[in-house]
């Protein structure tokens, strides 16, 4: 193994043992105000709980995953509000407030911030809303002049973007009367065991659109290893799962759908289109959105994409601004329309805070003559 990944590995494990046990203390230093806890077992959960979502890789257990995941929430949101409350305390203590009064005082405020966040990230993933966007491509389509097309990307259906999302889902798309459904990657959360054991693919059978119902693989769906299994799955619910490949679709436009980054060997987007014909309309998909520019240039109209979540518990989406020249929402780079959806699931926990599950619609109409 190279010596830089273990020194990195072993850095990496210090480091977060060392976040653990920060956290660990303030829980402890707190909770002795109201009980007697012994200091090994306590010590064992906040491991347990630190390492459940890694156990949950080689054991599968849901229970195991439900509690990383929701780890992951708590870890962050611990490390944002525990400096403050510590600071609180010391200022507190500078002034002659009582210690423990200022230590169950803080405690109990920092415990309200975390009911709050989960309560309302909560609402925030399990309650999506439909984005519209409307626009104009100036190309003639011989067959009509309008058309909606319905984006849901980033289900991460699975342990937790369970049963009851999809249903949302189904009965959210369906009742929008979409002309086209595309799903620009991370339809399933890695593994497609989980979704096939729900029966998932049943209910996902029922999205319907005149034109059809497409995807293209995300990220996660490379992580699972199962692309053959998986692709397969989606085939037989009629959903057609594209890696750079091209439809067109009944004369209006041309469809293309392009591998995740991750594939090393994907085709670049110019090597895909340069022997399509430009006077039709070209849609394309591509999951994480990194490309806009040579989308521009080669004469895509439209690009969806996911990926970013739009950092789904904020302040993260201020870093995926600053990865991406568009990390959420719609933008025009000369004829291209550029869309990137926050996702109608989450990774990890099921909490949003600054994003929202969502739905997009774009409402196209070709305007050419």
């Amino acid at each position: 193994m190279n010596v830089r990944i273990i020194i990195s590995s072993l850095l990496f494990i210090f480091i977060y043992n060392g976040l653990l046990f920060y956290i660990g203390w303030n829980g402890w230093v707190w909770l002795q105000h109201f009980f007697t806890i012994n200091l090994f077992v306590y010590t064992l959960v906040i491991i347990a709980l630190g390492y459940s979502y890694i156990l949950s890789r080689f054991i599968e257990m849901s229970f195991l995953k439900l509690i990383g995941s929701c780890w992951f929430a708590v870890m962050q949101y611990a490390l944002l509000l525990l400096p403050i409350a510590n600071l609180a305390v010391w200022l507190m203590g500078m002034i002659g407030v009582d210690r423990e009064m200022s230590i169950i005082g803080t405690g109990w405020v920092t415990v309200l911030v975390f009911i709050f966040i989960f309560a309302y990230g909560l609402f925030n993933a399990y309650s999506p809303v439909i984005r519209r966007y409307q626009i104009e491509i100036p190309k003639k389509v011989s067959k009509q002049k309008m058309m909606k097309i319905v984006v849901a990307s980033d289900m991460h259906f699975g342990t937790l973007s369970g049963k009851a999302h999809l249903n949302r889902l189904v009965t959210l798309v369906n009742g929008l009367r979409p002309d086209l459904i595309l799903l620009p990657g991370d339809i399933i959360d890695d593994n497609p065991k989980p979704f096939i054991k729900k029966k998932m693919d049943d209910k996902m059978r029922e999205l319907t659109a005149p034109l059809g119902v497409y995807g293209v693989l995300g990220n996660h769906e490379y992580y699972g290893g199962q692309i053959p299994w998986f692709t397969k799955i989606m085939n037989e619910i009629d959903i057609r799962i594209l890696q750079d490949e091209i439809i067109n679709i009944e004369g209006m436009c041309y469809l293309v759908g392009r591998k995740d980054k991750t594939d090393k060997r994907r085709k670049t987007i110019k090597e895909l289109v340069k022997e399509l014909n430009d006077e039709l309309p070209i849609i394309m998909m591509d999951h994480q959105p990194y490309q806009l520019e040579e989308a521009m240039t080669n004469q895509v109209d439209i690009i969806v994409s996911g990926h970013t979540h739009r950092g789904q518990m904020a302040p993260n989406h201020l870093i995926t601004k600053r990865m991406y020249e568009l990390d959420w929402g719609y933008k025009k780079k000369d004829q291209l329309h550029a869309f990137v959806s926050s996702g109608f699931g989450f990774w990890g926990p099921p909490i949003r805070l600054g994003s929202r599950s969502e739905i997009v619609v774009i409402d196209l109409t070709f305007t050419g003559e």
